[in-house]
């Protein structure tokens, strides 16, 4: 009876222990979303005023300082242009260097070297990017200010988040798939591009969309290197090239009523970018997952 009476004690305190951290971490998560449904809230409200189609189709050109039209179309332009350049840029370096790390890197000095430097270049300031193009390739070589000397800067903040990201997901993979495919024979490089790169495509897909995610709305790299313009230019190569980060500064910084709606229009019309994006990529991602080809 004795013992009876302790189990059943024993018993429950462990449940009353599981029910208090399940609230605290309910808290947590609560307290979490707070800051997010604020801001999320905030920029939807303010940001409707002016979301219509003259915003999306329409650039500043020739719009005064205290007129009331105008839009983004120049900036939206500019950075999916800056952004597709970048990950162009980032994703095959960071994928290649991800499949190094895990498949043929055996531990040695040149895979902790490397290692070392993706660690060091994920908490490099973003302004510190914009610092090096600046130097190296516009004011050493001699490039214009433009839309893909800002895709460079973009693409060295993505490169540590893509690498990261890939080599955990590759990490993932078990290694019974990777030795039964030896077994039949199947060459190493052909083993990763048909049986690790596709069961880890997903987790690979939401790395790369964090990185972009994350470079779309940096300011400080392009402020440096992409230069200010109220008009549309579609050649990323050649002059400067406005992005919506630098459209939504340009905009809170004038002593408008009119431009500050701009501003808010700006930053609601860039998450809804990156919402979509994302979108984009899961859908990818579901559509090459191994799950899907065997059902």
């Amino acid at each position: 009876m004795t013992v009876q009476t302790g189990i059943q004690s024993i018993s429950v305190g462990r449940r009353a222990k599981d029910r208090i951290i399940q609230v605290l971490i309910f808290l947590a998560f609560a307290l979490a979303l707070i800051p997010l449904v604020s801001v999320l809230w905030m920029v939807v409200g303010n940001g409707m005023q002016r979301f219509d189609l003259e915003f999306l189709t329409h650039s500043m050109r020739d719009i005064g300082a205290r007129d009331v039209g105008g839009g983004a179309y120049h900036a939206i332009v500019g950075t999916l242009e800056q952004v597709l350049l970048a990950s162009l840029i980032a994703i095959p370096i960071g994928l290649l260097t991800a499949i190094y790390l895990v498949e043929y890197g055996n531990g040695g000095w040149l895979t902790r070297t490397i290692g070392f430097f993706v660690d060091v270049m994920t908490g490099v300031p973003s302004v510190v990017s914009g610092l090096f193009v600046l130097a190296f390739w516009i004011l050493v070589l001699g490039m214009p200010f433009s839309g893909f000397a800002g895709a460079l800067a973009l693409s060295i903040l993505m490169m540590p988040v893509v690498v990261r990201a890939a080599e955990e997901m590759l990490r993932l993979v078990p290694r019974e798939l990777r030795e039964a495919s030896y077994a039949l024979g199947v060459p190493q490089w052909r083993t990763i591009v048909k049986v690790v790169l596709p069961t880890a495509s997903t987790g690979i897909m939401t790395g790369v969309m964090l990185a972009v995610a994350r470079v779309a709305g940096e300011t400080a790299p392009l402020l440096l290197t992409v230069f200010f313009t109220d008009s549309i230019n579609n050649d990323p190569f050649q002059g400067p090239q406005m992005g919506l980060p630098l459209y939504v500064f340009d905009q809170a910084g004038r002593p408008t009523d009119s431009a500050i709606d701009r501003a808010w229009t700006g930053a609601l019309t860039l998450i809804l970018i990156v919402m979509l994006l994302n979108l984009v990529a899961r859908l990818i991602g579901w559509w090459r997952s191994p799950a899907r080809r065997r059902s």
